[in-house]
């Protein structure tokens, strides 16, 4: 798939533990958006690696839902539980490099622990399990089951110091081991962790450039120096902002009266939403109304705010007043 690649090559990854709301389906547009008007293409995959969250029946609905946006695609979808294979090949290739161990900690125990927490919230590894013994990993493994970490380099090598520049947010600087430390490539229920799977999804489904929602801005270290590892191109990343309550509260799938299926009910229409949407990021006129097509030729990363979209009365007034 890879060799098809001569351009940019974005993706939607839509993760079926709900319907999309307009934060998913902001992120989803500016990422349609950047690879169309480079003249590139779209990938879709379903992230329902996680027993979680897999569902076939919500993961349509999110599939309808693009499509009722008008947001296309050229390949796909791939579904990551389909996957196991090329992510079991890679965890081995890190395995028989000697990059990974085997960790024990409980989720209670890493987040009781003193260590602070990385960007993205996830606890910074302390290195607990990184010098077990072997005898101690027997033992220890005939009581539990253990994830796997991926070891990164101390804090003064230069290996672990990751830069990279993204779209919108300019040059980003992360060192590893004081930022997130040693980080989980498999969780202990054998369930691959989504910083490999989505490393190893993009560099073989051909993405050269990955947009989502600037939450996860701090991931993007832990996976370029994965996609390093195992050999890959790193793509180009573009981080959007959130859409956020007027507390700041980022919106969630559970505020079911800002899904699309709810909106859609109420009679809202898809060039209603995408430019509603458009409007409050700086990518259109107020009072647009618009299919993602018309707003191609448009189309800057140097128009898109930086700061987060509060959806407050005036942004839910201009989506759902009436037609005139």
């Amino acid at each position: 798939m890879g060799e098809k690649n001569q351009g940019v090559r974005g993706r939607f990854a839509p993760t079926p533990s709900g319907r999309m709301h307009l934060g998913n389906a902001f992120a989803a547009l500016v990422a349609w958006l950047s690879a169309r008007a480079a003249g590139g293409e779209m990938v879709l995959r379903i992230e329902d690696l996680d027993p979680r969250a897999a569902n076939r029946e919500r993961a349509e609905a999110l599939i309808e839902d693009l499509r009722w946006l008008g947001l296309d695609w050229d390949e796909g979808p791939y579904w990551q539980s389909e996957r196991g294979e090329a992510y079991a090949d890679a965890i081995a290739r890190l395995d028989a490099a000697g990059l990974t161990y085997p960790c024990f900690c409980s989720r209670a125990e890493l987040h009781a622990a003193s260590a602070p927490h990385a960007s993205d919230g996830t606890p910074i590894y302390a290195g607990t399990c990184r010098g077990l013994s072997a005898d101690e990993v027997a033992r220890r493994t005939a009581q539990r089951p253990p994830a796997t970490r991926l070891r990164v380099p101390n804090a003064a090598d230069p290996a672990g110091t990751i830069e990279f520049l993204d779209l919108r947010y300019g040059t980003n600087r992360e060192v590893l081991a004081s930022e997130c430390g040693d980080f989980l490539v498999r969780r202990s229920d054998g369930v691959v962790a989504y910083q490999l799977a989505v490393v190893v999804d993009d560099a073989l489904m051909g993405v050269t450039q990955v947009v989502r929602g600037r939450d996860l801005l701090g991931s993007c270290a832990r996976q370029i120096y994965l996609a390093g590892l195992l050999g890959f191109d790193a793509p180009q990343y573009g981080h959007v902002p959130l859409l956020v309550a007027p507390d700041g509260r980022r919106l969630a799938k559970r505020e079911k009266d800002l899904d699309l299926g709810a909106l859609r009910e109420r009679g809202v229409s898809a060039e209603r939403v995408v430019g509603t949407l458009a409007a409050a990021a700086g990518l259109a006129e107020p009072g647009c109304e618009a299919t993602p097509t018309e707003l191609v030729s448009a189309f800057s990363w140097s128009r898109l705010w930086r700061e987060d979209i509060v959806v407050n009365e005036a942004l839910l007034a201009a989506l759902t007043k009436p037609r005139t």
